[in-house]
């Protein structure tokens, strides 16, 4: 799923993993895992690392809010809207050469966002990594389940997964490092070292792979694929622009109705990119539900935190970057025993709990803002969060794997894992218009996350930081309630 760690919830593929033909010899199969292990990574830390850097961004190329928001949102927008397309056309045109596309495009998009002279190519250039990451980050599973024979998938999907929540760990402390201290201009850095990561994946892909064959009968839903792209677009520029102060009435207006064609569109395909009939069952529907209110108020916290911490209370980035870790860290160490408490007891008690945990932690966390108490006081609280969505990791996924048909569980796998990155789209988006409200009504003088020492800006940053972080908290108390309607799988 979406910009956080969430690599176990990424267990289920909606490929096929019985080929007709053998994608590479056994000796050579830890290639391939290597191989999509890097992909990974390069995903992982992107997601994460991009938000620590945003306010050096910020400063160096003298973006507005708006604009270091779509930083975030271009990459969200095609990755959320092109995701499921992604798997049809490995499986149409070849599952290796999709994926060797898709890191192409990827690494060749950060050197673009490395070289950027301004937030407007910036912003372009994080389109195409959207792009490129809708073909990578769903392959690096795929192909591991096209490369292992059943008897050894799961072992390789074992290393795969951890592997993958080391590097998301490890990710945002070196970004902290390099941004601490390496100067202003250090998150060009963060961008360039997928270059040499790529490379060496896609050698290791092209050294690896003897044969690649594409489905010429999958189908690609081009009309879902524009009509999503277009609906979310115009959904986030007209949130964005809410906060500028411009009237976003049209491309509210225009989002809302190419939505609503697209779910026309959808219901009336005979091979839907989003079947929307997995949405009749109602453990599948809450499932979503709390998928999409959870990872929209992660995404909210996570995007406003570090701006909060480094330009208003003087945190450094690699002070800042220690929040992410809690986590990666209870994910990583809790997931395989809360999966077999979901089995137990069913995944909506679990997944409820874990979301009141979450909404606590965000309320303590606002709380505490006033004393701007990073170390004594929003640390540990996220430490709390982190625990929380330990408990909702693996029974959300548990719910949405067993709520429908077997035969189906690759397309809803992969609808949840487009859902979850579409709540980070839209509430980044809506998030910003409320900033920026609770910024000028709290007496704000510039503009939320604005490098100035001016003590009314910083007291402002500050009450609007603790006002957004109660609105998370909020969607987390929502999703808790939306997950007791989840159904223990007969």
């Amino acid at each position: 799923m979406a910009n956080t760690p969430k690599a176990s919830q990424e267990i289920a593929t909606p490929f096929s993993s019985e080929p007709s033909m053998a994608l590479c010899a056994p000796h050579r199969r830890r290639l391939i895992l290597i191989a999509a292990i890097l992909a990974s990574a390069l995903g992982f830390i992107d997601s994460t690392v991009v938000t620590i850097a945003l306010p050096s961004m910020r400063e160096s190329l003298g973006a507005t809010l708006a604009q270091a928001q779509w930083f975030h949102n271009a990459y969200m927008l095609f990755l959320a809207a092109l995701i499921l397309a992604g798997g049809a056309l490995g499986d149409r045109f070849g599952l290796a050469r999709m994926f060797s596309l898709g890191i192409g495009l990827f690494v060749a998009a950060s050197m673009a966002c490395a070289a950027s002279p301004s937030a407007s190519v910036l912003i372009v250039a994080r389109a195409f990594q959207g792009v490129g990451a809708a073909l990578m980050v769903p392959g690096s599973l795929a192909i591991i389940s096209r490369a292992y024979p059943k008897e050894d998938r799961g072992r390789a999907i074992g290393i795969w997964a951890g592997a993958s929540a080391l590097t998301t760990a490890l990710g945002p402390i070196i970004g902290g490092l390099a941004l601490t201290f390496g100067g202003e201009q250090a998150w060009r850095a963060i961008f360039a070292i997928n270059l040499p990561l790529g490379a060496l994946a896609v050698w290791l892909l092209w050294r690896a792979v003897e044969a690649d064959p594409g489905e010429s009968e999958t189908h690609i839903d081009l009309p879902g694929i524009l009509l999503a792209t277009v609906s979310l677009g115009a959904l986030a520029y007209g949130l964005t622009n809410l906060q500028e102060g411009h009237d976003a009435t049209l491309p509210l207006t225009f989002g809302i109705f190419a939505l609503g064609v697209f779910l026309w569109v959808e219901a009336r395909s005979a091979r839907p990119m989003m079947p929307l009939g997995l949405f009749a069952n109602p453990t599948f529907s809450a499932a979503n539900g709390a998928t999409f209110l959870l990872y929209g108020a992660l995404s909210i916290l996570f995007f406003f935190l570090p701006m909060t911490l480094i330009t208003a209370w003087g945190v450094t980035p690699i002070e800042a970057s220690a929040a992410f870790a809690p986590l990666s860290v209870f994910i990583s160490l809790l997931s395989g025993r809360i999966g077999g408490l979901a089995d137990r007891f069913g995944p909506g008690p679990l997944v409820a709990t874990g979301s009141s945990i979450v909404a606590l932690a965000y309320a303590a966390v606002a709380l505490i803002a006033p004393g701007q108490n990073y170390w004594g006081g929003v640390f540990p609280a996220m430490c709390f969060a982190g625990l929380g969505m330990a408990f909702v990791v693996a029974p959300l996924s548990t719910a949405v794997m067993t709520s429908i048909d077997d035969a189906q569980s690759g397309v809803a796998s992969g609808v949840n894992n487009a859902v979850s990155r579409m709540s980070g789209l839209v509430g980044v988006a809506a998030a910003g218009a409320l900033v920026t409200g609770f910024y000028v009504s709290a007496g704000g003088i510039f503009s939320f996350g604005a490098e100035d020492s001016n003590p009314a800006h910083i007291l402002a940053m500050t009450r609007a930081f603790q006002q957004i972080c109660f609105v998370a908290a909020g969607l987390a108390v929502a999703a808790a309630a939306i997950a007791l309607l989840i159904r223990r799988a007969a």
